[in-house]
Protein backbone atom coordinates (compact mmCIF):
# COMPACT_ATOMS: atom_id res chain seq x y z
CA UNK A 1 0.00 0.00 0.00
CA UNK A 2 1.27 3.52 -1.12
CA UNK A 3 3.00 5.67 1.98
CA UNK A 4 1.49 8.96 -0.09
CA UNK A 5 -2.48 9.31 -0.80
CA UNK A 6 -3.55 8.67 -4.78
CA UNK A 7 -6.66 9.11 -6.97
CA UNK A 8 -7.40 8.40 -9.81
CA UNK A 9 -5.61 10.30 -13.36
CA UNK A 10 -8.71 10.68 -15.19
CA UNK A 11 -12.73 9.65 -14.59
CA UNK A 12 -14.13 5.83 -15.50
CA UNK A 13 -17.36 5.03 -16.42
CA UNK A 14 -19.96 2.08 -16.42
CA UNK A 15 -23.27 1.22 -16.72
CA UNK A 16 -25.04 -1.60 -15.71
CA UNK A 17 -28.24 -2.74 -13.64
CA UNK A 18 -28.64 -2.83 -9.91
CA UNK A 19 -28.16 -6.28 -8.76
CA UNK A 20 -30.76 -5.94 -5.98
CA UNK A 21 -33.16 -2.79 -7.67
CA UNK A 22 -32.62 -4.41 -11.16
CA UNK A 23 -32.31 -0.63 -12.43
CA UNK A 24 -30.44 0.69 -15.02
CA UNK A 25 -27.78 2.81 -13.20
CA UNK A 26 -24.98 5.03 -14.52
CA UNK A 27 -21.45 5.83 -12.26
CA UNK A 28 -18.49 7.72 -12.90
CA UNK A 29 -15.54 7.98 -10.53
CA UNK A 30 -13.95 10.97 -10.29
CA UNK A 31 -10.39 12.15 -9.31
CA UNK A 32 -10.50 13.56 -5.93
CA UNK A 33 -8.85 16.13 -3.66
CA UNK A 34 -6.03 14.46 -1.02
CA UNK A 35 -8.14 14.23 2.47
CA UNK A 36 -11.78 13.59 0.99
CA UNK A 37 -11.90 9.67 0.91
CA UNK A 38 -14.60 8.15 -0.80
CA UNK A 39 -17.92 10.46 -1.58
CA UNK A 40 -20.66 8.96 -3.31
CA UNK A 41 -23.10 11.67 -5.02
CA UNK A 42 -26.84 10.36 -6.19
CA UNK A 43 -26.86 12.59 -9.14
CA UNK A 44 -30.33 12.38 -10.80
CA UNK A 45 -31.83 13.74 -7.25
CA UNK A 46 -33.53 16.85 -7.73
CA UNK A 47 -30.65 18.45 -5.45
CA UNK A 48 -27.73 16.08 -5.61
CA UNK A 49 -27.13 14.61 -2.13
CA UNK A 50 -23.62 13.83 -1.02
CA UNK A 51 -23.01 10.68 0.95
CA UNK A 52 -19.57 9.44 2.49
CA UNK A 53 -18.26 6.31 2.31
CA UNK A 54 -18.07 6.10 6.01
CA UNK A 55 -20.16 3.65 8.02
CA UNK A 56 -21.79 5.77 10.12
CA UNK A 57 -24.02 6.40 6.58
CA UNK A 58 -25.00 2.07 6.40
CA UNK A 59 -28.75 2.23 6.73
CA UNK A 60 -29.19 -1.53 5.59
CA UNK A 61 -27.47 -4.70 4.99
CA UNK A 62 -29.76 -7.42 3.41
CA UNK A 63 -27.12 -8.90 1.06
CA UNK A 64 -25.46 -6.01 0.62
CA UNK A 65 -23.92 -2.99 1.31
CA UNK A 66 -26.00 0.01 1.22
CA UNK A 67 -25.21 3.43 1.97
CA UNK A 68 -27.65 6.37 2.70
CA UNK A 69 -28.43 9.93 3.83
CA UNK A 70 -31.67 11.63 4.52
CA UNK A 71 -34.05 9.76 1.96
CA UNK A 72 -31.41 8.62 -0.42
CA UNK A 73 -29.39 5.80 -0.94
CA UNK A 74 -26.72 4.12 -2.73
CA UNK A 75 -27.56 0.32 -2.76
CA UNK A 76 -24.23 -2.48 -3.27
CA UNK A 77 -21.24 -0.36 -2.52
CA UNK A 78 -18.96 -3.23 -1.76
CA UNK A 79 -17.38 -4.26 -5.31
CA UNK A 80 -16.73 -0.65 -6.38
CA UNK A 81 -15.09 0.30 -2.63
CA UNK A 82 -13.07 -3.18 -2.67
CA UNK A 83 -11.84 -2.27 -5.90
CA UNK A 84 -10.86 1.46 -5.02
CA UNK A 85 -8.93 0.05 -1.75
CA UNK A 86 -7.82 -2.98 -3.38
CA UNK A 87 -6.04 -0.75 -6.14
CA UNK A 88 -4.71 2.11 -3.77
CA UNK A 89 -7.12 4.81 -4.43
CA UNK A 90 -7.36 6.84 -1.57
CA UNK A 91 -9.71 9.51 -2.75
CA UNK A 92 -12.47 9.51 -5.32
CA UNK A 93 -15.44 11.07 -6.19
CA UNK A 94 -18.56 8.56 -7.11
CA UNK A 95 -21.45 10.07 -9.40
CA UNK A 96 -23.92 8.01 -9.72
CA UNK A 97 -27.14 7.93 -12.07
CA UNK A 98 -29.46 5.45 -9.62
CA UNK A 99 -30.37 4.36 -6.75
CA UNK A 100 -27.49 1.20 -7.07
CA UNK A 101 -23.80 0.96 -8.16
CA UNK A 102 -24.31 -2.11 -10.97
CA UNK A 103 -23.24 -5.23 -10.70
CA UNK A 104 -21.77 -6.06 -13.81
CA UNK A 105 -20.36 -8.94 -14.16
CA UNK A 106 -20.96 -10.03 -10.14
CA UNK A 107 -16.95 -9.33 -9.24
CA UNK A 108 -14.55 -6.35 -8.84
CA UNK A 109 -12.63 -6.78 -12.17
CA UNK A 110 -14.19 -4.62 -14.34
CA UNK A 111 -14.13 -2.10 -11.87
CA UNK A 112 -9.89 -2.92 -11.20
CA UNK A 113 -9.32 -2.77 -14.85
CA UNK A 114 -10.90 0.10 -15.18
CA UNK A 115 -8.32 1.97 -12.94
CA UNK A 116 -5.66 0.24 -14.14
CA UNK A 117 -6.52 1.68 -17.76
CA UNK A 118 -6.19 5.28 -16.73
CA UNK A 119 -3.85 4.63 -13.70
CA UNK A 120 -3.34 6.60 -10.09
CA UNK A 121 -2.18 10.14 -9.94
CA UNK A 122 0.21 10.38 -6.57
CA UNK A 123 -0.93 12.95 -4.11
CA UNK A 124 1.56 15.37 -1.35
CA UNK A 125 -0.27 14.13 1.67
CA UNK A 126 1.04 10.74 3.38
CA UNK A 127 -1.82 8.15 3.53
CA UNK A 128 -3.27 7.76 6.73
CA UNK A 129 -3.64 4.28 8.04
CA UNK A 130 -5.63 2.95 11.00
CA UNK A 131 -3.29 0.24 13.30
CA UNK A 132 -4.54 -2.33 15.36
CA UNK A 133 -2.35 -2.23 18.81
CA UNK A 134 -4.73 -4.90 20.47
CA UNK A 135 -6.70 -7.84 19.20
CA UNK A 136 -10.56 -7.08 18.79
CA UNK A 137 -12.85 -9.88 18.26
CA UNK A 138 -16.86 -9.78 17.16
CA UNK A 139 -18.79 -13.24 17.19
CA UNK A 140 -22.18 -14.13 16.35
CA UNK A 141 -23.21 -17.38 18.09
CA UNK A 142 -26.43 -18.20 16.43
CA UNK A 143 -24.56 -17.55 13.14
CA UNK A 144 -21.26 -18.89 13.50
CA UNK A 145 -19.60 -16.15 12.65
CA UNK A 146 -16.18 -15.18 14.30
CA UNK A 147 -14.09 -11.75 13.03
CA UNK A 148 -11.04 -11.10 14.82
CA UNK A 149 -8.00 -7.89 13.75
CA UNK A 150 -4.35 -8.87 14.66
CA UNK A 151 -1.67 -6.18 15.08
CA UNK A 152 0.04 -6.55 11.99
CA UNK A 153 3.01 -4.74 10.52
CA UNK A 154 1.25 -5.05 6.89
CA UNK A 155 -2.26 -6.13 6.19
CA UNK A 156 -3.32 -9.70 5.63
CA UNK A 157 -6.85 -11.13 5.72
CA UNK A 158 -8.03 -14.43 5.36
CA UNK A 159 -11.73 -15.55 5.02
CA UNK A 160 -13.03 -19.25 5.66
CA UNK A 161 -16.56 -20.19 4.09
CA UNK A 162 -17.94 -22.83 5.75
CA UNK A 163 -22.16 -23.47 5.13
CA UNK A 164 -22.40 -26.56 6.04
CA UNK A 165 -22.56 -27.81 2.45
CA UNK A 166 -21.53 -30.83 0.75
CA UNK A 167 -21.22 -28.95 -2.31
CA UNK A 168 -18.87 -25.50 -1.40
CA UNK A 169 -17.59 -27.44 1.98
CA UNK A 170 -14.63 -25.60 3.80
CA UNK A 171 -13.00 -23.00 1.66
CA UNK A 172 -10.13 -20.62 2.87
CA UNK A 173 -9.07 -17.37 0.88
CA UNK A 174 -6.23 -15.33 1.74
CA UNK A 175 -4.59 -11.84 0.64
CA UNK A 176 -1.39 -11.80 1.80
CA UNK A 177 -0.02 -8.37 0.02
CA UNK A 178 -2.06 -5.54 -2.09
CA UNK A 179 -0.04 -6.64 -5.03
CA UNK A 180 -2.02 -9.87 -5.75
CA UNK A 181 -5.85 -8.26 -5.20
CA UNK A 182 -5.80 -7.83 -9.10
CA UNK A 183 -5.33 -11.10 -9.83
CA UNK A 184 -6.35 -13.53 -7.05
CA UNK A 185 -9.47 -11.25 -5.23
CA UNK A 186 -10.84 -8.98 -7.42
CA UNK A 187 -11.89 -11.42 -10.71
CA UNK A 188 -14.20 -13.35 -7.79
CA UNK A 189 -17.88 -13.10 -7.99
CA UNK A 190 -21.16 -12.97 -6.01
CA UNK A 191 -22.79 -16.02 -5.45
CA UNK A 192 -25.77 -17.53 -4.00
CA UNK A 193 -27.30 -20.59 -2.94
CA UNK A 194 -30.56 -22.21 -5.01
CA UNK A 195 -32.48 -22.35 -1.97
CA UNK A 196 -32.32 -18.92 -1.32
CA UNK A 197 -33.49 -17.69 -4.69
CA UNK A 198 -36.97 -17.48 -4.23
CA UNK A 199 -37.08 -15.93 -0.79
CA UNK A 200 -34.97 -13.21 -2.05
CA UNK A 201 -37.52 -12.67 -4.37
CA UNK A 202 -39.94 -12.84 -2.37
CA UNK A 203 -37.88 -10.03 -0.48
CA UNK A 204 -37.82 -7.88 -3.35
CA UNK A 205 -34.01 -8.64 -3.75
CA UNK A 206 -31.92 -9.57 -6.68
CA UNK A 207 -34.08 -8.14 -9.72
CA UNK A 208 -30.65 -7.95 -11.72
CA UNK A 209 -29.56 -11.07 -11.16
CA UNK A 210 -28.60 -13.28 -13.92
CA UNK A 211 -26.35 -16.41 -14.34
CA UNK A 212 -24.12 -14.07 -15.83
CA UNK A 213 -23.35 -12.08 -12.88
CA UNK A 214 -23.83 -14.13 -10.03
CA UNK A 215 -22.46 -18.21 -9.56
CA UNK A 216 -25.51 -20.11 -7.92
CA UNK A 217 -24.81 -22.92 -6.10
CA UNK A 218 -26.81 -26.29 -6.44
CA UNK A 219 -26.21 -27.78 -2.96
CA UNK A 220 -29.02 -31.13 -3.11
CA UNK A 221 -31.10 -32.48 -5.80
CA UNK A 222 -33.62 -30.51 -7.29
CA UNK A 223 -37.02 -31.99 -9.57
CA UNK A 224 -37.12 -30.89 -12.92
CA UNK A 225 -40.46 -28.90 -11.74
CA UNK A 226 -38.47 -27.45 -9.26
CA UNK A 227 -35.79 -25.95 -11.63
CA UNK A 228 -38.54 -24.62 -14.10
CA UNK A 229 -40.17 -23.20 -10.87
CA UNK A 230 -37.25 -21.27 -10.09
CA UNK A 231 -36.13 -20.65 -13.52
CA UNK A 232 -39.41 -18.94 -14.53
CA UNK A 233 -39.13 -16.34 -11.57
CA UNK A 234 -35.99 -15.37 -13.65
CA UNK A 235 -36.91 -15.57 -17.48
CA UNK A 236 -34.87 -18.89 -17.48
CA UNK A 237 -36.99 -21.70 -18.78
CA UNK A 238 -34.27 -24.10 -19.68
CA UNK A 239 -32.24 -24.10 -15.85
CA UNK A 240 -30.75 -27.29 -15.33
CA UNK A 241 -28.24 -28.89 -13.14
CA UNK A 242 -25.67 -29.89 -15.75
CA UNK A 243 -22.49 -31.02 -13.58
CA UNK A 244 -23.16 -31.12 -9.63
CA UNK A 245 -22.68 -27.85 -7.81
CA UNK A 246 -23.08 -25.29 -10.21
CA UNK A 247 -26.62 -24.12 -12.00
CA UNK A 248 -26.34 -24.26 -15.76
CA UNK A 249 -23.06 -25.55 -15.72
CA UNK A 250 -21.19 -21.59 -14.97
CA UNK A 251 -17.49 -22.81 -15.01
CA UNK A 252 -15.93 -20.98 -11.75
CA UNK A 253 -13.40 -18.66 -11.77
CA UNK A 254 -11.40 -20.29 -9.11
CA UNK A 255 -11.87 -23.95 -7.00
CA UNK A 256 -12.26 -21.55 -4.15
CA UNK A 257 -14.34 -18.65 -5.90
CA UNK A 258 -17.30 -18.07 -3.30
CA UNK A 259 -14.62 -17.63 -0.26
CA UNK A 260 -12.70 -15.29 -2.21
CA UNK A 261 -16.02 -13.16 -2.93
CA UNK A 262 -16.35 -13.35 0.72
CA UNK A 263 -12.91 -11.56 0.93
CA UNK A 264 -13.70 -9.52 -1.72
CA UNK A 265 -16.70 -8.52 0.40
CA UNK A 266 -14.88 -7.87 3.69
CA UNK A 267 -12.13 -5.48 1.77
CA UNK A 268 -14.98 -3.66 0.47
CA UNK A 269 -16.93 -2.75 3.98
CA UNK A 270 -13.43 -2.09 5.41
CA UNK A 271 -13.13 0.83 3.39
CA UNK A 272 -16.10 2.27 4.94
CA UNK A 273 -13.35 2.81 7.73
CA UNK A 274 -12.09 4.97 5.82
CA UNK A 275 -8.24 4.65 5.91
CA UNK A 276 -6.49 1.33 5.38
CA UNK A 277 -6.26 -1.04 8.10
CA UNK A 278 -2.61 -2.11 9.46
CA UNK A 279 -3.60 -5.60 10.95
CA UNK A 280 -4.54 -8.96 10.47
CA UNK A 281 -8.04 -10.04 9.94
CA UNK A 282 -9.25 -13.33 10.37
CA UNK A 283 -12.72 -14.51 9.69
CA UNK A 284 -15.22 -17.41 10.18
CA UNK A 285 -18.31 -17.15 7.41
CA UNK A 286 -18.32 -13.51 7.55
CA UNK A 287 -21.17 -11.51 5.94
CA UNK A 288 -21.98 -8.21 5.35
CA UNK A 289 -24.38 -7.77 8.84
CA UNK A 290 -20.99 -9.07 10.56
CA UNK A 291 -18.63 -6.93 8.58
CA UNK A 292 -19.95 -3.83 9.48
CA UNK A 293 -20.66 -4.54 13.39
CA UNK A 294 -16.91 -5.86 13.51
CA UNK A 295 -16.30 -2.38 11.68
CA UNK A 296 -18.26 -0.30 13.90
CA UNK A 297 -16.11 -2.09 17.15
CA UNK A 298 -12.96 -0.97 15.24
CA UNK A 299 -13.73 2.44 14.12
CA UNK A 300 -15.27 3.28 18.02
CA UNK A 301 -11.26 2.36 18.85
CA UNK A 302 -9.97 4.40 16.35
CA UNK A 303 -11.83 7.10 17.29
CA UNK A 304 -11.19 6.85 21.10
CA UNK A 305 -7.72 6.53 20.54
CA UNK A 306 -7.42 9.59 18.20
CA UNK A 307 -9.91 11.68 21.37
CA UNK A 308 -6.90 10.33 23.55
CA UNK A 309 -4.03 10.93 21.45
CA UNK A 310 -5.55 14.66 20.74
CA UNK A 311 -5.07 15.42 24.42
CA UNK A 312 -2.60 13.17 26.00
CA UNK A 313 0.39 14.21 24.32
CA UNK A 314 3.10 12.23 26.32
CA UNK A 315 3.21 8.73 26.98
CA UNK A 316 1.48 7.57 29.66
CA UNK A 317 2.38 4.24 31.98
CA UNK A 318 0.30 2.43 34.79
CA UNK A 319 -3.30 2.18 33.05
CA UNK A 320 -3.46 6.12 32.83
CA UNK A 321 -5.70 7.13 29.87
CA UNK A 322 -5.70 10.97 30.74
CA UNK A 323 -2.74 12.60 32.93
CA UNK A 324 -3.98 15.98 34.90
CA UNK A 325 -2.08 18.11 32.26
CA UNK A 326 -4.95 16.53 29.50
CA UNK A 327 -7.75 16.89 31.80
CA UNK A 328 -6.64 20.74 32.12
CA UNK A 329 -6.89 20.93 28.46
CA UNK A 330 -10.80 18.88 28.76
CA UNK A 331 -12.25 20.60 31.39
CA UNK A 332 -12.70 24.54 32.57
CA UNK A 333 -12.68 23.95 36.74
CA UNK A 334 -8.91 25.48 37.90
CA UNK A 335 -7.79 25.12 41.30
CA UNK A 336 -9.65 24.76 43.94
CA UNK A 337 -11.88 23.12 42.11
CA UNK A 338 -10.60 20.76 39.79
CA UNK A 339 -11.42 17.67 41.36
CA UNK A 340 -9.80 15.16 39.18
CA UNK A 341 -6.57 13.36 39.13
CA UNK A 342 -6.42 10.84 36.39
CA UNK A 343 -8.39 9.15 33.70
CA UNK A 344 -7.92 5.57 33.64
CA UNK A 345 -10.66 4.13 31.45
CA UNK A 346 -12.32 5.93 28.83
CA UNK A 347 -15.16 4.34 26.24
CA UNK A 348 -17.89 5.47 23.53
CA UNK A 349 -20.04 4.85 27.24
CA UNK A 350 -18.44 4.55 30.44
CA UNK A 351 -15.07 6.25 32.27
CA UNK A 352 -13.14 5.40 35.23
CA UNK A 353 -11.43 8.50 37.09
CA UNK A 354 -9.26 9.25 40.24
CA UNK A 355 -9.54 11.44 42.66
CA UNK A 356 -6.50 11.23 45.56
CA UNK A 357 -7.85 13.07 48.65
CA UNK A 358 -5.00 14.84 51.01
CA UNK A 359 -5.48 17.00 53.65
CA UNK A 360 -4.38 19.89 51.79
CA UNK A 361 -7.70 19.91 50.00
CA UNK A 362 -8.69 23.41 51.26
CA UNK A 363 -12.26 22.13 52.45
CA UNK A 364 -11.08 20.43 55.04
CA UNK A 365 -9.66 23.71 57.04
CA UNK A 366 -13.51 23.83 57.67
CA UNK A 367 -15.18 20.55 57.00
CA UNK A 368 -14.25 19.82 59.66
CA UNK A 369 -10.94 20.62 61.44
CA UNK A 370 -10.98 18.04 64.28
CA UNK A 371 -13.02 15.38 61.93
CA UNK A 372 -11.95 16.04 58.45
CA UNK A 373 -14.53 14.68 56.24
CA UNK A 374 -14.78 15.23 52.30
CA UNK A 375 -18.56 17.32 51.85
CA UNK A 376 -20.83 14.81 49.70
CA UNK A 377 -21.69 17.39 47.07
CA UNK A 378 -17.89 18.37 46.47
CA UNK A 379 -17.70 13.92 45.77
CA UNK A 380 -20.59 14.42 43.52
CA UNK A 381 -19.00 17.44 42.05
CA UNK A 382 -16.21 15.25 40.94
CA UNK A 383 -18.25 12.39 40.32
CA UNK A 384 -19.55 14.62 37.67
CA UNK A 385 -16.30 16.02 36.46
CA UNK A 386 -15.24 12.81 35.61
CA UNK A 387 -18.47 12.39 33.60
CA UNK A 388 -18.26 15.57 31.88
CA UNK A 389 -15.08 14.22 29.80
CA UNK A 390 -17.45 11.63 28.39
CA UNK A 391 -18.79 14.45 26.83
CA UNK A 392 -15.40 13.70 24.60
CA UNK A 393 -17.64 11.26 22.54
CA UNK A 394 -20.21 13.63 21.63
CA UNK A 395 -18.69 17.04 20.51
CA UNK A 396 -15.50 17.80 18.91
CA UNK A 397 -14.27 20.66 20.63
CA UNK A 398 -15.33 20.10 24.36
CA UNK A 399 -13.01 23.00 25.82
CA UNK A 400 -16.00 25.09 23.97
CA UNK A 401 -18.99 23.99 25.86
CA UNK A 402 -19.91 24.37 29.42
CA UNK A 403 -21.61 21.44 31.01
CA UNK A 404 -24.10 22.40 33.68
CA UNK A 405 -26.04 20.40 36.68
CA UNK A 406 -29.42 19.53 35.62
CA UNK A 407 -30.72 17.33 38.45
CA UNK A 408 -29.18 14.42 41.06
CA UNK A 409 -31.07 11.79 41.33
CA UNK A 410 -30.55 9.04 44.17
CA UNK A 411 -28.01 10.16 45.87
CA UNK A 412 -26.57 7.72 48.62
CA UNK A 413 -23.71 8.45 51.05
CA UNK A 414 -22.34 5.18 51.97
CA UNK A 415 -19.51 5.95 53.98
CA UNK A 416 -16.94 9.23 55.01
CA UNK A 417 -14.49 9.77 52.83
CA UNK A 418 -11.30 11.26 54.56
CA UNK A 419 -8.07 12.26 53.61
CA UNK A 420 -5.77 9.29 52.35
CA UNK A 421 -8.23 8.04 50.65
CA UNK A 422 -8.05 7.66 46.82
CA UNK A 423 -11.94 8.07 45.22
CA UNK A 424 -12.58 5.51 41.92
CA UNK A 425 -15.34 7.35 40.19
CA UNK A 426 -17.25 4.49 37.66
CA UNK A 427 -19.70 6.12 35.75
CA UNK A 428 -22.22 4.90 32.68
CA UNK A 429 -24.00 6.51 29.57
CA UNK A 430 -27.59 5.52 30.54
CA UNK A 431 -29.14 8.47 27.89
CA UNK A 432 -27.94 11.01 25.58
CA UNK A 433 -30.42 13.24 23.39
CA UNK A 434 -30.15 16.53 22.55
CA UNK A 435 -27.01 17.51 24.12
CA UNK A 436 -28.67 16.21 27.69
CA UNK A 437 -26.84 13.27 28.90
CA UNK A 438 -27.71 11.16 32.12
CA UNK A 439 -25.34 9.01 33.77
CA UNK A 440 -25.10 6.43 36.84
CA UNK A 441 -21.86 7.26 38.95
CA UNK A 442 -20.47 5.40 41.54
CA UNK A 443 -17.11 6.07 44.15
CA UNK A 444 -15.60 3.74 45.87
CA UNK A 445 -12.74 3.94 48.43
CA UNK A 446 -10.82 0.14 48.81
CA UNK A 447 -13.34 -1.62 46.21
CA UNK A 448 -16.15 -0.04 48.88
CA UNK A 449 -18.78 1.69 47.62
CA UNK A 450 -19.00 5.40 48.95
CA UNK A 451 -21.54 7.49 47.22
CA UNK A 452 -24.11 6.83 44.14
CA UNK A 453 -25.97 8.65 42.03
CA UNK A 454 -27.74 9.26 39.02
CA UNK A 455 -26.93 12.72 36.91
CA UNK A 456 -28.22 14.69 34.38
CA UNK A 457 -26.30 17.34 32.80
CA UNK A 458 -26.56 19.77 29.67
CA UNK A 459 -23.74 20.82 27.37
CA UNK A 460 -24.20 24.60 26.40
CA UNK A 461 -22.04 26.26 23.78
CA UNK A 462 -19.54 29.47 25.57
CA UNK A 463 -20.54 31.20 22.65
CA UNK A 464 -24.01 31.15 23.55
CA UNK A 465 -23.74 32.54 26.75
CA UNK A 466 -21.90 35.35 25.54
CA UNK A 467 -24.38 36.48 22.82
CA UNK A 468 -26.83 36.13 25.98
CA UNK A 469 -24.70 38.45 28.11
CA UNK A 470 -23.92 40.80 25.44
CA UNK A 471 -27.86 41.12 24.66
CA UNK A 472 -28.41 41.56 28.52
CA UNK A 473 -25.92 44.02 28.57
CA UNK A 474 -27.51 45.88 25.12
CA UNK A 475 -30.83 45.93 27.07
CA UNK A 476 -29.68 47.69 30.34
CA UNK A 477 -27.75 50.41 27.96
CA UNK A 478 -31.01 50.99 26.04
CA UNK A 479 -33.10 50.77 29.92
CA UNK A 480 -30.39 53.14 31.15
Amino acid sequence: MFQKQHTLRDTVSFEGVGLHTGESVRVQVHPAPENSGYVFVRMDLPSPVEIPARVEYVVDLMRSTTLGKGNARVHTVEHLLAALMGMGVSNARIEVWGPEIPILDGSALPFVEAIQQVGLQPQKEPQQFYHIEEPVHYQNKERGVDIAAFPFEGFRATVIVDYNSQVLGIQPATLVRWEDFAKDIAPARTFCLLYELEELHRLGLIRGGTLENAIVIVDRVYSPEELQRIGALFGYPDVQVVEQGVLNNTPLRFDNEPARHKLLDLIGDLALLGAPLRGQIMAMRPGHAANIEFIRTLYKLIQKRQIIQRFQKTPTSGGVVFDIHAIRQILPHRYPFLLVDRITHFSEDSIVGIKNVTINEPFFAGHFEDNPIMPGVLILEAMAQVGGILFLNIVENPQDYWVYFLAIDGARFKKPVVPGDQLVFKLDMLQLRRGICKMAGKAYVDDKLVCEAELTASLVPKSSLKVTHAAKASSREHQS
